[in-house]
C-alpha cells in the first residue's frame, strides 16, 4: 500500500500568513520566499523509531508487510523500487530494554547492528555505484556542545559534533567516505548487506549515501543483536518481525491531522533543493526562510518540505525534518558597502534548546570557505562578512547538507553591518540587566525575625510584650488525662516559582541603564538615572524595575507580531 502526502507539495507557497516564527533581526521588516524546488532523487530515510529498544526490521522497501513488537498486528511495509539516482539516510540510536545491557556497575555495554540490506528481486544482476556518502556513530563522531557553539572555521577535519554533522560534511564536499565500497553487485534473486555499524547502548549512528543503479532494487534497515555473520543479519529480515521502540503507533489519528509529527520511516522524493534569487539592498535587507515549515515560515507561506511516495503507518506525512537534503541557494546582490550573512532560529515560547549544528558552505565573488555552526533557538549568527561593490552584481553561494539532530525552520538573512551590530548591542544589554538583577535578588538580605521585648533596652522606653496567643480548649477524657493536642490543619506546601525570563529575541527594548562600577565598590551605578552614593536595596530595586520594562516591552511587541 502506498501514501502519497496529498497536504504538502514541494516547493509550494501557500496564502500568505502572519509570522508565526520570532527573529529579532527582521523585526519590523518582511521575509522573502525562495521558491525553490526539489529535485526527483528517491531517498529511504530510517529514522522511525528514532529511539531502537531491540533487534528487529526497522524499514523495508520489499512488498509485504512485518508484525509488530508493540500489537503483533502486521503494518504494511513501505513499499518502493528503486531504479536510476537514489539516496540513503539512516538516523537511530540504541536504548536498550534489557537494563543488563547498559554496562551499569563497569559492565561491558551491549551491542546492536545496524545494518543496510540490498534486495534484488529481478532475474539480472544490478550495479550499484556510490558517489558520495559516509557511516558514523557517536563514539567515532561525538558531541561537544559547549566547546563548539557559535561559528568556527571548518577545515578538512571536521569538527566532532555528532554523526550527523560527520555524515553532512563529506555529502557537503561530495566525497564518498575510504572505509565504504564506490560500487557492488546484487546477484539475481539475492539480498546482501552493503553495510553495517556496531551501536553500543546509547549510541547513535546516522548514514547518508548518494548512488545511481543500472536495474531495480529494494533496500531495507534492520538492527541484528551480536551476529556473527552477514547471514545473521539478513536472517532478521526474513524472522519478519519489526524492532521495538514504535512509539506512535497509538497515536496514528493525530499524525493524520497533523496534530503530531513523527519521524520519518519511507521513501521521500528529492534530496536536493535549489533557488536563485535577485536583490537589490536598497529595498531593504534580504531575508528568506531556510528549512521553513508550516510552523516557522517567517510570514511567507512557503513550506520547504518534500513529500513521501511511501511510509510506514507510523511515519510523518513528509520528510519534514529535510534530513541530508543539500540546500544550494544562489544570491544576486546589488548594493553597496559592508553586510553580514546572518543564520537564525526563531523562538516563539521562550524555550532555549540547541537548535542546530552543522556546517555551510559560503561562495562569494572573494572565494568559498566553510564554517561550522552551533546554535542555540532564539539567536542569530554571522556567518560571513559581505563588501558589496556598488554598480555591479555580487554574487553569493550558501549550501548545506541539513543534519540529523537538527530542528528545521531557520532564516537566512543578508543585512547592513550597523543593523546586526545595533541588535547585539541590545542582546547584550538585556543580559547586563538579567545578570545584575539576578545577583540582586542574591545579596538580598533575608527580612530578620522580629525581636521579643521583655523590658527596657539600652535605656529606651520599654516595648510591650506580645499580646499571648489564645490557648485552645484541651478536651479531656472521662478519666481525666489531657487529650493530645489537636494536629494544624495541613496546608499546601507553597514553593517558589522560577522567574519567567522572556528570551532576547524580540526588539524594540526600551533604553537600558549604563551600569559603571567604581573602584571599591560592591555595586554598580546607574548612569544618569541615580546618585552616586545609590543605596544598594534602592539599586536593586532600580535594576528590577528596569528589567521589568524590558520584558513587559517585549511581551507588548511579541503579542502585536502574534496578532493577538
Amino acid at each position: 500500500m502506498r501514501f502519497v502526502a496529498l497536504a504538502v507539495v514541494a516547493g509550494a507557497t501557500l496564502a500568505a500568513e502572519p509570522a508565526r516564527a520570532y527573529v529579532a533581526l527582521m523585526a519590523g521588516q518582511t521575509a522573502r520566499p525562495l521558491q525553490g524546488r526539489f529535485n526527483n532523487v528517491p531517498v529511504l530515510h530510517s529514522n522511525q523509531p528514532e529511539e531502537v529498544l531491540g533487534p528487529g526490521i526497522l524499514v523495508s522497501t520489499a512488498p509485504g508487510s512485518a508484525l509488530s513488537a508493540e500489537t503483533n498486528q502486521p503494518l504494511a511495509n513501505a513499499a518502493y523500487t528503486f531504479n536510476g539516482e537514489f539516496g540513503l539516510h539512516v538516523h537511530h540510536k540504541y536504548n536498550p530494554q534489557d537494563a543488563s545491557r547498559m554496562g551499569y556497575g563497569g559492565g561491558r555495554r551491549g551491542e546492536l547492528t545496524l545494518a543496510t540490506i540490498l534486495i534484488n528481486p529481478g532475474d539480472y544482476p544490478v550495479t550499484l555505484r556510490f558517489e558520495q556518502g559516509a557511516v558514523r556513530n557517536s563514539f567515532e563522531a561525538p558531541y561537544l556542545p559547549n566547546y563548539l557553539m557559535g561559528v568556527k572555521p571548518l577545515g578538512p577535519r571536521p569538527w566532532n559534533t555528532g554523526p550527523g554533522d560527520a555524515t553532512a560534511i563529506q555529502m557537503l564536499r561530495r566525497q564518498l567516505d575510504r572505509r565504504l565500497t564506490d560500487a557492488v553487485v546484487i546477484p539475481p534473486r539475492s539480498r546482501m548487506v552493503l553495510f553495517s555499524t556496531q551501536l553500543p547502548a546509547k549510541g547513535i549512528a546516522n548514514g547518508l549515501l548518494r548512488g545511481r543503479s543500472d536495474g531495480p532494487f529494494q533496500m531495507a534497515v534492520v538492527a541484528a543483536q551480536d551476529p556473527r555473520s552477514d547471514a545473521e543479519i539478513v536472517a532478521v529480515l526474513d524472522q519478519g518481525r519489526l524492532a521495538p521502540g514504535r512509539i506512535y503507533l497509538d497515536r496514528l489519528a493525530e499524525i493524520q491531522n497533523r496534530t503530531v509529527f513523527s519521524r520519518v520511516a519511507g521513501v521521500s522524493i528529492g534530496d536536493g533543493y535549489q533557488a536563485s534569487l535577485s536583490h537589490d539592498m536598497a529595498q531593504g535587507p534580504l531575508h528568506v526562510p531556510l528549512t521553513s515549515t508550516n510552523r516557522h515560515n517567517f510570514g511567507t507561506g512557503e513550506i520547504q518540505v518534500n513529500p513521501l511516495a511511501s511510509r510506514m503507518v507510523d511515519s510523518s506525512l513528509d520528510n519534514v525534518g529535510t534530513y541530508g537534503v543539500r540546500f544550494d541557494l544562489d544570491f544576486a546582490l546589488q548594493g553597496a558597502g559592508p553586510h553580514e550573512l546572518v543564520f537564525s532560529h526563531p523562538t516563539a515560547n521562550g524555550r532555549t534548546f540547541t537548535a542546530f549544528r552543522g556546517s555551510i558552505g559560503i561562495e562569494t565573488d572573494e572565494g568559498y570557505r566553510e564554517v561550522h555552526v552551533g546554535m542555540r533557538s532564539g539567536e542569530s549568527l554571522p556567518l560571513t562578512s559581505l563588501n558589496l561593490q556598488p554598480g555591479q552584481i555580487n554574487r553569493l553561494k550558501v549550501s548545506m547538507v541539513y543534519p540529523a539532530d537538527a530542528t528545521p525552520g531557520h532564516l537566512l538573512s543578508v543585512v547592513p553591518s550597523s543593523q546586526l551590530a545595533q541588535l547585539q548591542q541590545r542582546q547584550r544589554q538585556l543580559e547586563v540587566a538579567r545578570a545584575e538583577a539576578a545577583a540582586a535578588r542574591r545579596a538580598r538580605p533575608a527580612a530578620a525575625p522580629p525581636a521579643i521585648a521583655t523590658g527596657q533596652e539600652g535605656g529606651g522606653a520599654p516595648r510591650p510584650a506580645p499580646a499571648p496567643a489564645p490557648r485552645r480548649a484541651e478536651v479531656r477524657p472521662a478519666n481525666g488525662t489531657p487529650a493530645a493536642p489537636a494536629a494544624p490543619a495541613s496546608r499546601p506546601v507553597s514553593r517558589p516559582r522560577p522567574p519567567q525570563l522572556m528570551p532576547a529575541w524580540i526588539q524594540p527594548l526600551p533604553p537600558m541603564p549604563l551600569i559603571n562600577r567604581s573602584p571599591g565598590t560592591a555595586d554598580g551605578v546607574l548612569t544618569g538615572a541615580a546618585p552616586a552614593n545609590l543605596a544598594p536595596a534602592r539599586m536593586s530595586q532600580l535594576l528590577m524595575e528596569r528589567y521589568q520594562q524590558a520584558v513587559d516591552a517585549q511581551q507588548v511587541f511579541m503579542k502585536g507580531l502574534m496578532g493577538r
